[in-house]
């Protein structure tokens, strides 16, 4: 190992190895399930895999503009009108991203400052607030209302002032698997119409819906697309995760924004994957629904499972997880009883602790339920046994 004498001082003190880190290299040692991490185990689309090498062989294998291939953002915004009957100007109001999390980060870099704060509904997905730190700004918290996740909105009008600039919602949520509702959109209109609060909406998780339930995008509603950033995820559409491709609608006066950061952070994204996966779009725009369709029975078949010993599943109305309760098993925290599930179970998953500012303890863990359905039944069967 190399030594440095150097004096350095971080800007993020509180962040180490992530949690998903540690479980997946604790999964890799004992020999483990592997339910922790959130990607799915399907397969690649031959018709996906083929637009992509026409591509390659092509010898469309240089930088991209900036802001992603026009061929891919226009079937975005095509996508974007079917999906969420909101038009986006592919010249302008779109813009392909190294992954949703690239999309996320440039986009708080871009709009807030110090001094200003953001709100976060926790429990959150890991990278909302070490962006905002990064960025100057001070994260404000929001706890959802445990065991559903509700949104307190009185506690949340009580925590907008002068100094709000953002609020980061997160529809299907990670982790939870919560949708919002028609009621939630309601009151978000209400409490940011006539302000110059922005929205910052990820919804990488849109397609996957279970027991015939709505999404309701902040594009559907004009009232918030005016003032929302709207963030999605190829590789997650696409079960192509490990492919990092990612995309932002916004209206240009704020998109305009991200793209200064977002050039000066990746310049642009692999070029022959944008060309394949806009192809792709384009002649087979049902596939989306036929790749992630099979997600109900994965987690209907996981829930079946898991009944039929002490875990009770709390309710998951869309995305890769589902929480599961383990109260009825141990007294320990979940930090400590998921490293015992991991090495002598073999089966790993996410303390739901880690997603909070100020762990909470519900005894609760995340489980990926987008695997193998053997996977799932032998996962089921270990964890059943205690």
């Amino acid at each position: 190992m190399l030594a440095s004498s150097v004096s350095l001082q971080t800007k993020l003190p509180a962040v180490g190895k992530t949690i998903f880190s540690k479980m997946s290299e604790m999964a890799l040692e004992y020999g483990a399930i592997n339910l922790s991490q959130g990607f799915p185990d399907a397969q690649l689309d031959p018709l996906l895999q083929e637009e992509v090498t026409k591509a390659m062989l092509a010898n469309k294998n240089q930088y991209a503009p900036a802001a992603g291939t026009l061929e891919l953002r226009t079937a975005i915004s095509k996508y974007a009108k079917r999906q969420f009957e909101q038009s986006y100007d592919p010249q302008s109001e779109v813009l392909i991203t190294s992954g949703a999390t690239q999309a996320l980060q440039s986009a708080i870099t871009a709009l807030v400052k110090e001094g200003d704060e953001v709100i976060i509904f926790t429990p959150a997905y890991d990278s909302y607030v070490p962006a905002v730190e990064l960025a100057g700004a001070t994260p404000v918290y929001c706890r959802l209302k445990y065991p559903d996740y509700s949104i307190d909105w009185k506690e949340f009008k009580r925590l907008v002032n002068r100094k709000t600039k953002l609020v980061i919602l997160n529809s299907p949520h990670n982790p939870s698997g919560r949708l919002l509702s028609s009621a939630d959109i309601d009151q978000l209109i209400r409490l940011t119409d006539g302000t110059d609060i922005l929205i910052l909406s990820d919804e990488v998780y849109h397609n996957i819906l279970f027991d015939g339930k709505d999404h309701h995008s902040m594009a559907s509603y004009p009232k918030l697309a005016e003032r929302s950033i709207v963030v999605g995820s190829l590789g997650k559409m696409l079960n192509v995760t490990g492919w990092k491709i990612g995309f932002c609608l916004a209206p240009k006066l704020i998109l305009s924004e991200i793209l200064k950061v977002h050039q000066y952070t990746v310049f642009s994204v692999n070029t022959p994957m944008q060309l394949g996966v806009a192809s792709f779009l384009e002649k087979y725009p049902n596939k989306i629904n036929e790749l992630l369709s099979p997600l109900q029975a994965k987690r209907d078949l996981f829930v079946k499972e898991i009944s039929k010993g002490k875990f009770k599943a709390l309710p998951c109305d869309g995305s890769y997880f589902c929480l599961l309760n383990y109260s009825e098993i141990s007294d320990e925290d979940d930090v400590k009883f998921s490293e015992w599930l991991a090495k002598e179970v073999r089966v790993s998953a996410i303390p739901l602790s880690v997603f909070y500012h100020n762990p909470e303890q519900n005894k609760v863990l995340r489980f990926c339920f987008a695997k193998e359905d053997d996977v799932l039944i032998e996962a089921a069967k270990r964890l059943n046994a205690l």
